[in-house]
């Protein structure tokens, strides 16, 4: 009963810290730059907001896997009971997301590994060198680990990346820690250091707050997997790594901000000055992202997979195509275009906007609360069920605002 109970609560703590592991990623890079963007106390409260709201849609999307049978809940298992021509929609949505956060990996090898070259060779050696200093190289290099990788059928092998994720993290927060408090630490001036500044980026950037939230694509692996899941447990999971993130994402942003004022980069950590100290924690952040690739890459090919035969089925004159050849076709697809994408395109915190608009917004708002409320519609109304329809609505507004918004930055360069 003992070993039992031990090993339930293991289980029970490797769930919460892989799903605080899926919300900390890319987000943490570009957090100060969001808080600079609208103020230190409201980048606060966007960041406590952004929480609430991800951990709302968390919570109805948990409720919609109790509907299903046994223990194989996903977003096509719950849209089958509420909206089951729509699943479609919900495939895309999810691989949207998937994909855009493949992107922002690229982008981030391609703005640290210069840094670490010129940490480890030294400027006299670069100069003759400047390959080593081009990112578009780092890109294109990065891609002879990430091509086999991406072409895996099964992600066993990468499980225990999750551990360098963590590693990567506690490192990231206390290179941000130590550089605020440390010795060496000059103040950025006053008036570069705003508590409130509302202007058209707060639009601009409001994705960036709901992108680092959103790992709503695991709740149902969370549902699935844990020998206990009873609903007050699912809950202290949620609770516990949303309340974590947030807490990691305070401090990032709000001591990133202090540290570098409006001046501050998308990706916080290649402002630091060149030291081992700095040079591990950039390694540590391109190892994590490389291998972290194929984890978004293989759920982007399967909702599009999903989305290839849907249509497919659609038409009756239209023969299926093998699923070995359609498997490479996406792949390839997929890494193309992210190589593409990354290459043309150097700002971090522009992806990140643009996925947050789209993709996230649908995962972590749009498809919780319309699930909630369609599972519920014959129920008398209550809190809850009203929360559903505000948490909808909500998502509906930010994808529309904020991806037009990011539409006229791209049209006008700002």
């Amino acid at each position: 009963m003992l070993t039992r109970r031990l090993t339930s609560d293991v289980l029970y703590r490797a769930i919460m810290v892989n799903l605080a592991n899926t919300i900390l990623g890319t987000g943490m890079l570009a957090m100060p730059a969001a808080v600079a963007s609208v103020g230190l106390i409201m980048g606060s409260m966007m960041i406590f907001f952004a929480a609430f709201t991800s951990g709302l849609g968390l919570f109805f999307l948990s409720r919609g896997a109790f509907y299903t049978k046994g223990r194989s809940s996903s977003f096509f298992a719950v849209s089958q009971l509420t909206y089951p021509k729509a699943a479609l929609f919900f495939d895309i949505a999810i691989a949207v997301k998937c994909f855009g956060v493949s992107i922002s990996y690229l982008i981030i090898i391609g703005d640290l590994m210069p840094q670490v070259v010129i940490a480890i060779l030294g400027n006299g050696y670069i100069d003759s060198h400047s390959l080593f200093l081009d990112r578009r190289f780092w890109i294109t290099a990065s891609m002879i680990i990430i091509v086999p990788l991406a072409f895996l059928k099964r992600l066993d092998s990468l499980k225990h990346t999750s551990i360098i994720a963590l590693i990567a993290v506690v490192y990231l927060m206390f290179i941000v820690i130590y550089h605020y408090f440390g010795p060496d630490f000059e103040a950025p001036p006053k008036d570069k250091i705003h508590l409130i500044n509302f202007s058209g980026k707060f639009f601009a950037n409001l994705p960036i707050f709901v992108f680092s939230f959103t790992c709503h694509q695991n709740v149902f692996s969370v549902c699935n997997e844990l020998k206990n899941n009873a609903q007050n447990r699912v809950n202290s999971v949620i609770f516990v790594s949303i309340g974590t993130s947030a807490i990691v994402y305070q401090i990032i942003g709000i001591l990133g901000y202090l540290s570098f004022g409006d001046d501050v980069w998308p990706n916080i950590i290649a402002m630091y000055r060149a030291s081992t100290f700095i040079t591990i924690g950039r390694i540590a952040i391109v190892i994590l992202v490389i291998f972290s690739y194929p984890l978004q890459a293989h759920p982007a090919r399967a909702c599009l997979e999903k989305s290839l035969i849907s249509l497919q089925s659609l038409s009756s004159k239209s023969q299926p195509s093998s699923s070995e050849a359609r498997y490479i076709f996406l792949t390839v697809a997929i890494l193309l275009s992210s190589y593409t994408i990354s290459i043309l395109v150097s700002k971090l915190d522009l992806i990140l906007s643009f996925v947050g608009s789209t993709g996230s917004t649908a995962v972590s708002f749009i498809l919780p609360g319309i699930f909630y409320y369609k599972l519920h519609e014959d129920r008398p109304w209550n809190y809850r069920k009203i929360l559903s329809v505000f948490l909808t609505i909500y998502g509906l507004s930010v994808m529309c605002i904020c991806l037009t918004m990011n539409i006229i930055r791209v049209i006008y360069g700002y």
